[in-house]
């Protein structure tokens, strides 16, 4: 699947008086960026919200991402009309803060982004800036999914469905709790807890205590060390140099309190009113206690049923915890590993897996088919296709995306739209064949990997997940009589969220997953911007594309995905070229199915290019099964 935003400094703070200020800010504290009219050399980046074209903004002046962007005619009618949610704004994969300092972005392209606000986004206070060079800075990247036993670390889970990560900067000499902080879209627990940060290159554990000046360009995930609460700092830390926020980040756009705040608010008046009336003697008498009708028979009546269900599970048999392991875990990783080198061919199939872009952004993934024709979902273009059946934006595709810092290769331009189908209650009906430009050396395709639906085992999803760099994602194929206990122990799972998650949202995936025989259903974490990803089997064959899955209302998790088998998929793809009689498409085809079969006279495959009968497509598809070399077995990364 950020959290609550920090927005710009809000002016209201320049209203306050110089002894307010000076309590709030912290030792080192400045004016915010949003107060700072100091200019520096003008630099300019691109953003783009949706299927708008690039726009270009220009400063010249310190001050936030967001104070540039509002100063654009077309952002502030955008935000205009999104005022209960949240901005999110995408630089390189990552989510930077709304006050992120604009002198640290260069020549480069911001997709803007609204989630879902789970309250009214927060102020960035004005003590919680300092002013200083680019070359002061530290910049350094957190996951959206933290470790073993972490929940939630964020403060809105809804950033997850737009980034895996996000960015945070700080300033040098600082410590990293106070640059966690500042960036407020962490929940308060992680700074409660005892966690630390690890390196995701070099798994080297960084307390919230330390100084931030070696952490530029890295990459960590939050961990719990263990559930013991947070040491306290030595006196002399630099955290006694950091405020919250106070004013505007603790309260709404319209000056209300947060609940939190409210409550601590109110126990405090209540409090000094109480001692008043003690010390003036006119202390209120306390309301005596009066027993609850009935209540020792309730206690005695569930003290009984307390028993009886101790009772129960204490004598119902259970396997140990060895024998658990062997049962469930030891089981399941068995069909996950696997010989060593046909992971290196996995993964020199995945060369073949693109990133799908809509004006530079993200809007899912793909794979090289055959010759220079891409396959993706239909879902994925439809917003920009399906109205006039021809594309209304610039569709691209690349294959390099696999690194944050560094981007190899180039973006490629989508041509047209070859053949398009968008039944998304049919299997096999959730498909666009993009045809790309053929003026650079493209990968293999992936139709020689062609492959039918295996019922059990292991698999291994590639793509970009999260509208992130290229990954991979092992997982079990879950069996079609084994959906509906999946989807029970989901149930069982969450009965004491029951008020969030109703049974009738089980009860529907139910009935779906039921009717859906036709599809291939995994647990995988592949969500949002994974669509049209390939999925192979354990022989390295390409059998399903991935589509879709039943997801929780929060969007973070899902209850069971699912893909369309590619042999589905295929029949439909020469129904269609029949029907439109894309010769050149044909000719991309045979192409790649003789390059497959050495010794195949032509005669093997004929489509007449005037006519094509539906047993000739079927002949079609089942032959390219039947040419299959023998499997080897694959391991799975």
């Amino acid at each position: 699947m950020t959290t609550k935003n920090d927005a710009a400094v809000d002016n209201c703070d320049e209203k306050k008086t110089d002894g307010e200020n000076k309590e709030n800010s912290p030792p080192h504290s400045s004016k915010s960026l949003a107060q700072e009219t100091k200019p520096h050399p003008a630099h300019s980046f691109q953003w783009s919200w949706a299927s708008m074209k690039p726009t270009s903004s220009t400063c010249n002046k310190a001050g936030t991402v967001e104070d540039v962007l509002k100063r654009n005619a077309n952002f502030r009618k955008i935000a205009e009309g999104k005022k209960d949610k949240e901005l999110v704004l995408i630089r390189k994969g990552n989510a930077i803060s709304s006050h992120f300092p604009c002198s640290l972005i260069g020549n480069e392209h911001l997709t803007v982004k609204f989630v879902k606000a789970v309250a009214q986004p927060k102020k960035t206070a004005s003590g919680s800036h300092r002013k200083g060079p680019s070359s002061k800075h530290v910049m350094f990247h957190v996951l959206t999914n933290g470790g073993k036993n972490i929940v939630k670390i964020l403060q809105n889970p809804a950033l997850k469905l737009v980034t895996q990560g996000i960015s945070v900067y700080a300033y040098k000499g600082e410590k990293l709790k106070q640059a966690l902080k500042r960036d407020g879209r962490f929940h308060t627990k992680i700074f409660k807890k005892n966690c630390a940060l690890c390196d995701q290159s070099s798994h080297v554990n960084t307390d919230k205590d330390n100084l931030v000046d070696d952490l530029n360009g890295k990459t960590f995930q939050i961990i719990l060390r263990n559930n013991s609460s947070a040491p306290e700092s030595q006196p002399e830390s630099l955290d006694d140099a950091f405020t919250t926020p106070s004013g505007s980040q603790n309260s709404d756009s319209g000056g209300n309190q947060e609940p939190s705040q409210q409550s601590t608010t109110t126990e405090s008046d209540n409090d000094k009113k109480k001692m008043e009336s003690k010390l003036s003697g006119n202390e209120e008498p306390e309301k005596p206690v009066r027993e609850i009708p009935d209540s020792k028979k309730m206690r005695d009546r569930l003290c009984s049923q307390f028993s009886a269900e101790v009772k129960r599970v204490k004598t119902q048999p259970k396997l140990s915890r060895i024998q658990n392991l062997f049962r469930k875990e030891f089981g399941q990783n068995a069909q996950l590993c696997r010989e060593v080198k046909m992971t290196k061919k996995l993964m020199d199939l995945s060369n073949s897996v693109c990133q799908v872009r809509i004006n530079g952004s993200a809007a899912g993934s793909g794979f090289l088919f055959f010759g220079s024709f891409v396959l993706t979902n239909a879902h994925v273009i439809r917003s920009v296709y399906e109205s006039r059946r021809q594309l209304g934006a610039k569709v691209t595709v690349h294959f390099s995306f696999e690194c944050l810092e560094k981007t190899e290769g180039e973006e490629i331009e989508v041509e047209e739209v070859v053949g398009y189908e968008y039944v998304p209650d049919v299997s096999g009906r959730d498909w666009a064949l993009l045809k790309i430009s053929a003026n650079q050396t493209l990968p293999a395709g992936l139709l020689t990997y062609f492959g039918l639906l295996p019922q059990n085992g292991g698999i291994c999803i590639i793509g970009h997940p999260g509208d992130g760099v290229k990954k991979t994602d092992p997982c079990l194929i879950v069996a079609s009589e084994n959906r509906l206990q999946v989807v029970e122990r989901h149930y069982n799972e969450n009965q004491e969220n029951i008020q969030l998650i109703t049974s009738k949202f089980f009860d529907g995936v139910a009935i779906s997953v039921k009717q859906n025989v036709n599809v291939l259903t995994y647990k995988s974490c592949f969500y949002e911007g994974s669509s049209g990803s390939p999925v192979f089997d354990m022989h390295c064959n390409v059998v399903a594309m991935h589509t879709g899955g039943y997801l929780y209302e929060d969007k973070t998790r899902s209850v069971i995905e699912y893909g369309h088998p590619l042999s589905a998929i295929l029949e439909r793809i020469f129904s269609q070229i029949a029907e439109t009689k894309r010769t050149d498409v044909m000719d991309e085809y045979h192409k790649c199915t003789y390059a497959e079969k050495h010794n195949r006279r032509d005669s093997d495959i004929v489509l007449k290019r005037s006519s094509v009968n539906d047993n000739e497509i079927s002949n079609t598809t089942s032959e390219l099964v039947s040419v299959k070399k023998e499997p080897v077995p694959m391991e799975i990364d």
